[in-house]
């Protein structure tokens, strides 16, 4: 499932404003996942840091704990409002990678620790013959990359070596022809 949303820079802030301008004539504003903590400090619902603002003048206001933050479908800005106001809002799934994703599917808090051990050893094993299959690759593209030249030099070598061997052969006598017979081809 997905909470309200974080806004971590200007760009998000910026299409957000740009599709709550789209419903700005059903709700004036929209419910952003800000919130204060017991020590006082604001973060938002995934709690992340407060890293960028869009506050509008005057506000935060007051140091209530138990406080709401909308977003204006207007202008965009940030204003805290009682939580019981009735506004539209923003909802995004957290970023899952999908190595935790894995993890997580892998280490499920439901299953007894038997079965999350044994699935953590099927996981560990995938990876690991992942890991070979892609360093195997890569060690054999190498190979042929640098062995490519070489394989032609060994044919170039062998073709040599068969022509040396049938010259030499038809030194030494031994092919089908009779010795009277090679000198009436010297001859001609």
């Amino acid at each position: 499932g997905g909470m309200l949303t974080s806004v971590e820079d200007l760009d998000e802030s910026n299409f957000l404003i740009e599709h709550a301008d789209l419903y700005a004539s059903k709700t004036s504003g929209f419910w952003i996942g800000i919130y204060r903590n017991v020590n006082g400090q604001l973060l938002w619902q995934d709690n992340s840091a407060l890293d960028f603002v869009n506050w509008g003048d005057g506000q935060p206001s007051g140091d209530e704990l138990a406080f709401c933050v909308e977003l204006s479908a207007a202008s965009g800005h940030w204003s805290v409002l009682p939580c019981s106001s009735q506004k539209g809002f923003i909802c995004k799934k957290p970023k899952i990678h999908l190595f935790l994703f894995t993890f997580y599917l892998f280490t499920d808090a439901k299953k007894d620790k038997a079965s999350s051990h044994l699935n953590m050893w099927i996981l560990l094993t995938l990876v690991v013959i992942i890991l070979l299959g892609v360093g195997f690759m890569i060690y054999f593209s190498c190979k042929i990359k640098t062995g490519s030249g070489t394989g032609r030099e060994v044919r170039r070598g062998s073709r040599q070596l068969e022509y040396s061997r049938a010259l030499s052969a038809g030194d030494n006598g031994s092919d089908a022809t009779s010795g009277k017979e090679k000198n009436e081809h010297s001859v001609v």
